[in-house]
């Protein structure tokens, strides 16, 4: 699933062909995933429309399994934007279906809308004992959704004094080879760990998981990461690292009108002495060199780091690292700053980044991939580009 984004178009192409025909079927899954797609990108907005009008083909074609599906996707939403209610209703559903047939996958998933909940409210003994239901602590799992809990468990945990179990969780996935699944689970992965962490060794964890390749595709992880990485940088009194994680944090969760996260994110940056956000750093003295210059400018454009690096002849972990660093110079922590951070730095003549080539069909009128992808990179700090099985 992590990389359908590369294939929307073909899912879009599928659910046009076939919804005037027989074959409704295939509408709903596919409109079921391009709402994950879209979810996992941070579009909570064009998740909810795709998934309302599945929900409305599959309550009346009968597909309730996938209704169950839907429904969940819907409470994911509503849960990630504090409507505890909606969630709690919508869940209520699923679960009032499916636990009498014996269905454990929905019911799974309506366990994961109110872990999300109760986390984003605080409720942290709450969302410890429904995590649980789908995945022990100690016993982490690679199935879905299990595997999408790794960070919410690990967080709930720790918040309710389980911090050794927590970071036995931890052990138990990186050796399990979870992160290895995908660039998503990567990032979960190492979110985990370094909010499991002492406090000898988070900082180095932190900085990890955010420098990850491609982390900034996922950015409702990512913004949580910073947020707590943020709230860990002001109880060790690093208040000006605090401010910048946090309000990058902020920043993203508001585009997501992910408003406890965002009020979470607000009020930790008001301890810090920030009432209201703050003008970033003067960039124009930020001494790039030529070669971060070009991988900034292409990175602006909404490439990934493998594309910037097939243009430059590098390794995609090679880019990464080097945006990793230059982020700083620009007093920016994520890619959608980038291009505003650019515009504030005098060109230096002598640098001539490639422009990357975008066509526009092909001879056949097909959608090209890399002009497609850009679907989803225009979203939001971080900025990212759409793909997870249903989380």
């Amino acid at each position: 699933m992590d990389a359908l984004s590369d294939y929307r178009y073909l899912v879009r192409r599928m659910i046009e062909r076939e919804r005037d025909g027989s074959a409704i079927a295939l509408v709903v899954a596919g409109l079921l995933l391009l709402c994950v797609d879209s979810y996992v990108h941070g579009q909570w907005d064009e998740a909810e429309n795709l998934a309302r009008e599945g929900l409305d083909l599959a309550a009346v074609h009968g597909y309730h399994l996938a209704e169950g599906q839907l429904r969940c996707h819907l409470a994911y939403i509503a849960a990630g934007r504090g409507n505890v209610d909606r969630a709690r209703v919508l869940t209520d559903e699923v679960i009032t279906w499916a636990a009498p047939r014996g269905i454990g996958l929905p019911q799974a998933y309506a366990w994961r809308v109110r872990t999300l909940a109760a986390l984003g409210h605080g409720d942290y003994e709450e969302a410890y004992v429904q995590a649980a239901r789908v995945t022990p602590l100690g016993a982490p799992r690679a199935c879905v959704p299990g595997r999408l809990m790794l960070m919410d468990l690990v967080e709930a945990a720790v918040r309710t004094r389980r911090t050794e179990q927590a970071r036995a969780h931890v052990a138990a996935a990186q050796q399990a080879g979870i992160p290895r699944i995908s660039t998503r689970m990567a990032l979960i992965t190492a979110g985990a760990a370094a909010l499991a962490a002492d406090d000898d060794q988070a900082d180095q964890l932190f900085e990890a998981a955010l420098s990850l390749p491609e982390a900034d595709q996922w950015p409702f992880e990512q913004a949580r990461i910073q947020l707590a990485y943020g709230q860990w940088l002001r109880r060790t009194r690093d208040t000006s690292r605090a401010r910048l994680y946090l309000r990058a944090a902020a920043d993203t969760l508001d585009r997501m009108d992910a408003r406890p996260w965002a009020q979470r994110a607000r009020d930790e940056l008001r301890a810090t002495g920030i009432a209201t956000a703050t003008t970033r750093p003067d960039t124009r003295t930020a001494a790039l060199t030529a070669q971060e210059r070009q991988i900034a400018t292409l990175a602006a454009t909404g490439l990934t780091n493998k594309q910037i690096a097939q243009q430059l002849f590098l390794s995609h972990r090679t880019v990464g690292a080097h945006l990793h660093r230059l982020y700083p110079k620009l007093g920016i922590t994520s890619r959608a700053a980038l291009r505003a951070a650019l515009d504030t730095i005098t060109p230096d003549k002598h640098d001539h980044a490639p422009q990357p080539a975008f066509p526009t069909e092909d001879q056949d009128g097909n959608e090209p991939v890399r002009q497609r992808t850009t679907e989803h990179r225009r979203i939001a700090q971080p900025q990212t580009r759409p793909a997870e099985h249903p989380p």
